[in-house]
């Protein structure tokens, strides 16, 4: 699956870099040529041209965005709407995309209607360059195939300065940008400069693209790169925003975060609580191993094993049911088995049950096979007998099918490393 990845966390995001950048990506300069049309095409533009030029940003051979526009400005937010709508359909922006570009200007829209009638907020979206940030990403986005695919981006740099407002200036960051921020619950980055970093334009489409904010980078094989400059000065760092093109690692490898904490003065039917809260919130794994702490006091190690990209989440819930104060966070390459599941049917005690299996299997040899726990212990509660004997009935049973399937494909069957003897296999030898 591709994975896109904006990274906003050395001179922010605006609009126009935004699509800079992707244009960098791609490496394909006149993309836009049929949204340059339709915009041209609408009545509240007289003229529009654009021109993506390399640039030399802080060393790095960058794209930067000359757009020149003669404009009506929108009556209202409506009529920009509209005219975003249009232009959409004419440059040939499929559904999905188009739905996903109004989105964007909508929650532009609602900034302005929370800030009421705040000189920053109406720049935001009175204009035609906005729908062509907006639409012109979405185009581009959808025809490299990232809409299906992941998009994650870093917590964006915010900058500083001062915003011109109607009623004077206020300091940076901008009303605008921390609203959006703020009703999607987005992470920023501070950065000790006295210039605006982020755009209520680039915050609205950091937003509505990523699907969450991920520092450091997911883990993925990476393709290509692209960046995008704008004209600003900013102070010890260059004006750059960078995309990453990748692809999801490749099935049985993975990126996974272990979360550690010691608590040492809790009781444990807390900790045993804990443990079924991490679990309900999303956990791989959660185990408790007991230890020496500071002064040779017991602790309890609380270690919680979390998918990337849910480790935030994860330590919230560790503290808030612990009250511990601090929680390790380490990533780790996990390899693991190819796994299947499929089901079996066992009969005993005149009844016949499906029983799921799951196998597990490396480089096509098979390693493991075991039957679904719930399915066993639901049966052993039914047939009124041990779970052992349930057990070693369905690996019995097992054994009988796979040979059984083997035979009308007209293999051998079998695993690689054979199969390793159990009860019911003594049993049936016997």
């Amino acid at each position: 699956m591709k994975v896109l990845v904006i990274d906003p966390a050395c001179a922010g995001i605006a609009g126009d870099m935004l699509l800079a950048s992707l244009i960098d990506l791609l490496g394909e300069p006149r993309a836009l040529d049929p949204l340059a049309d339709a915009i041209r095409g609408l009545d509240l533009c007289r003229e529009f041209s654009y021109e993506a030029k390399a640039m030399d940003a802080g060393g790095i051979t960058a794209t930067r965005l000359a757009i020149e526009i003669e404009e009506e400005s929108a009556t209202d937010v409506g009529g920009l709407l509209e005219a975003a709508a249009a232009a959409a359909s004419a440059a040939g922006l499929r559904m999905g995309a188009r739905s996903r570009a109004l989105a964007v200007l909508d929650d532009l829209a609602v900034a302005e209607a929370r800030l009421h009638r705040s000189g920053f907020s109406r720049h935001a979206i009175a204009s035609v360059d906005t729908i062509f940030d907006v639409v012109g990403t979405m185009l581009l986005l959808d025809r490299a195939g990232f809409i299906e695919g992941t998009i994650v981006a870093t917590p964006p740099a915010l900058g500083g300065g001062i915003v011109q407002t109607e009623y004077g200036e206020i300091p940076g960051p901008a009303p605008a940008t921390l609203d959006i921020l703020a009703r999607h619950r987005f992470p920023y980055a501070s950065a000790p400069v006295d210039v605006e970093l982020t755009t209520p334009t680039g915050a609205a489409l950091l937003v509505g693209l990523a699907e969450r904010a991920a520092n450091p980078y997911p883990a993925m094989v990476p393709i290509r790169v692209g960046y995008g400059t704008g004209t600003r000065e900013v102070p010890g760092r260059p004006d750059l925003l960078r995309v990453v093109e990748g692809e999801s690692l490749p099935p049985g490898e993975d990126r996974i975060v272990l979360l550690e904490t010691n608590l040492d003065d809790i009781p444990g039917e807390v900790i045993g609580y804990a443990v079924e809260r991490l679990f309900a919130e999303g956990a791989v794994d959660v185990f408790v191993t007991p230890a020496l702490g500071k002064k040779n006091r017991p602790v309890s190690v609380v270690s919680v094993m979390a998918a990337a990209g849910n480790e935030d989440h994860l330590v919230r819930v560790l503290m808030e049911e612990t009250g511990t104060l601090g929680v390790r966070v380490h990533e780790f390459r996990k390899v693991v088995a190819a796994r299947e599941r499929e089901t079996v049917p066992v009969s005993l005690g005149g009844r016949v049950y499906p029983v799921r299996v799951k196998t597990s299997t490396v480089n096509g040899c098979l390693i493991a096979e075991k039957p679904e726990y719930d399915d066993l212990s639901a049966i052993a509660r039914e047939q009124g007998i041990p779970l052992r004997f349930v057990d070693d009935a369905v690996r019995l049973r097992m054994s009988e099918w796979k040979r059984e399937h083997a035979d009308a494909q007209g293999g051998a069957g079998g695993g690689c490393p054979p199969d390793r003897p159990n009860a019911a296999n003594a049993a049936r030898d016997e």
